[in-house]
């Protein structure tokens, strides 16, 4: 459920629109208190336009302005020291090579 809730994250179009939009939505709402607006009311209008805004970033997502791939999932600790390994014997592999031709001609 939480990746599921979290897949919308990065460089998308409703992620960004989200964004974006809480950001403005609470520094309207701040700089209205700051003015002399009353707390509750604004931190209650912010917040309601919150979920508006998170509404609608939801409909953006399933008409297709979301993530179009699933997640990319990072290696796990074996499979990091597996590939740095194979990397490492690659690269010293192609060193003894070069070395070989060098010491040949």
């Amino acid at each position: 459920m939480a990746d599921e809730h979290h897949d919308d994250h990065g460089n998308t179009v409703s992620a960004w629109f989200l964004t974006i939009s809480w950001i403005a939505a609470w520094s309207v709402a701040g700089v209205a208190i700051i003015m002399g607006g009353a707390l509750v009311t604004w931190t209650v209008i912010a917040l309601g336009l919150s979920v508006v805004l998170a509404i609608i970033a939801g409909v953006m997502k399933k008409a297709g302005l979301g993530r179009k791939e699933p997640r990319p999932v990072p290696p796990t600790r074996e499979e990091w020291e597996a590939a740095s390994k194979a990397a490492v014997k690659k690269d010293s592999g192609a060193n003894r090579e070069v070395a070989a031709t060098a010491s040949k001609s």
